[in-house]
């Protein structure tokens, strides 16, 4: 139980016109003045809220600032932190002299500029070109467990004071646990602060410790989570996952920003369905060599197979042309395709050997490369109702916490994953096998994948 009842504004003239109080991790974070800061913790213990309160405060204080507020990439700090920004930090003080802050852009905004000269410029690092080539006082960083080291010390190097606008620069960020080899645990010069729940007053009265409805709410659901999930998003844990199925798979190595994809690429899409678990199209372009390209992702419940097909029919390009749909095999839900005009193709399920499949894909071949990639941007729009019960959104997501089912007597190990959870893994699986498999071409590139097995 958080016992802190003061709040943090950082010497910010008037503290209590700014609306935000600071407890436990999130008031130390606050306070602290060193190069390099972080927020750690589980699901919903206002990580980036405090990060957006404390940048907001430290541009109101400060004129003529220079901030920077950056995501691996732009769309997701748009539809993430800024959202939170624009709804939850700026309406606060709603009558003090420093309101009146101006974003520039229109619906894509690009910055921020405060009454007194301060900026906050928006980011992400899909395109570093539009931002990196300025000095900033602060930058704020959000999901830094997104980032790869290079990417992150790219940024350390726009604060090291030369913009000379504040007392002292600061790199802040606010980060979920990962696996314990992240290289976040292991950079000295990185300050880490842990948050817990009970430092969200929206979750624990900050006074009592009692728990609020929205508290017990959000607790309800965060213990309803699983393996590496429940361990990360409950526990706050930097663990691994015991039994990954996919344990080549890496977010600095699988997952690539967005590039133009030549018309010439061949093009398909696997389909997995679904109602109360999530519905799953996913859009694979596949280039000369051989390598899949996921470029477009439907990931989303309570819709029926009519309108994602309307959907799926609406989100072609101009001469976009697919040349095979594989689904699985509900007979009721092809049909409904079929009527709508996208005729399908039964999907190879065995999943053995079309997990073999995708793992040869992730593993990094001769020529240097894997043979599977996911452009970061490509899911189309995120389900809220599986974000609010901490499930995943999307096939990354997806990727952690897919494991093996435990030994026992009667099952050897590694012989057969626990179905949970895997909804855009069984339409990833479909697609490799059509392309692998005895559907289509049994080279992965120019690697025999059958004649790898025999070895």
């Amino acid at each position: 139980m958080s016992t802190a009842k003061t709040y943090a504004i950082i010497e910010a003239p008037d503290d209590s016109a700014f609306g935000y109080k600071g407890y436990g991790a999130a008031y130390a974070f606050w306070c602290y003045k060193g190069p390099e800061v972080v927020l750690d913790g589980p699901y919903q213990t206002g990580k980036t809220i405090g990060a957006l309160n404390k940048l907001h405060a430290l541009c109101a204080k400060y004129p003529g600032a220079r901030a920077l507020m950056v995501r691996r990439t732009y769309s997701s700090l748009k539809h993430t932190a800024v959202v939170s920004y624009e709804n939850k930090v700026l309406p606060y003080p709603p009558h003090h002299p420093k309101c009146g802050v101006v974003p520039i852009g229109g619906n894509s905004p690009e910055r921020y500029v405060y009454p007194n000269r301060s900026t906050i410029t928006l980011g992400g690092l899909d395109n570093p070109a539009k931002f990196l080539s300025g000095e900033y006082d602060y930058i704020y960083v959000n999901q830094l467990e997104e980032l790869p080291l290079d990417s992150y010390e790219l940024l350390t190097g726009r604060a090291t004071g030369r913009a000379g606008n504040v007392p002292y620069p600061q790199v802040m960020s606010d980060c979920n646990p990962d696996k314990p080899t992240h290289w976040i645990l292991q950079r000295e010069r990185l300050k880490r602060f842990k948050s817990k729940h009970e430092d969200n007053p929206t979750l624990y009265d900050p006074d009592t410790g009692a728990q609020t409805a929205l508290g017990a709410t959000t607790m309800t659901a965060l213990d309803a989570l699983t393996g590496v999930r429940l361990k990360r998003g409950r526990h706050g844990l930097w663990v691994g996952v015991e039994g990954m199925v996919y344990e080549d798979f890496d977010n600095t190595v699988h997952l690539i920003d967005r590039f133009d994809i030549p018309a010439s690429w061949r093009r398909i899409c696997s389909i997995d369905f679904g109602y109360t678990n999530p519905y799953t199209a996913q859009y694979w372009a596949i280039d000369e060599d051989g390598r899949m390209y996921l470029y477009r992702e439907l990931y989303k419940t309570q819709t029926t197979v009519r309108d994602h097909a309307t959907q799926m029919k609406a989100l072609l390009q101009k001469d976009e042309r697919i040349s095979a749909y594989i689904a699985d095999h509900d007979a009721e839900d092809r049909a409904t395709l079929r009527q709508n005009g996208i005729e399908t193709i039964a999907a190879d399920k065995r999943i053995k050997v079309g997990i073999e499949a995708v793992q040869f894909r992730l593993k990094t071949q001769g020529d240097g490369k894997a043979r599977l990639f996911v452009l970061r941007d490509s899911l189309v729009e995120r389900d809220a109702a599986l974000a609010l019960r901490f499930k995943p959104t999307s096939v990354v997501d997806e990727f952690p916490a897919y494991a093996w089912q435990p030994t026992n007597d009667s099952r050897a190990a590694k012989e057969e994953p626990i179905d949970v959870d895997n909804h855009g893994l069984d339409a990833l699986r479909y697609a490799a096998m059509y392309l692998d498999g005895d559907q289509g071409t049994i080279k992965i590139g120019k690697v025999d994948f059958y004649a790898s097995r025999r070895r």
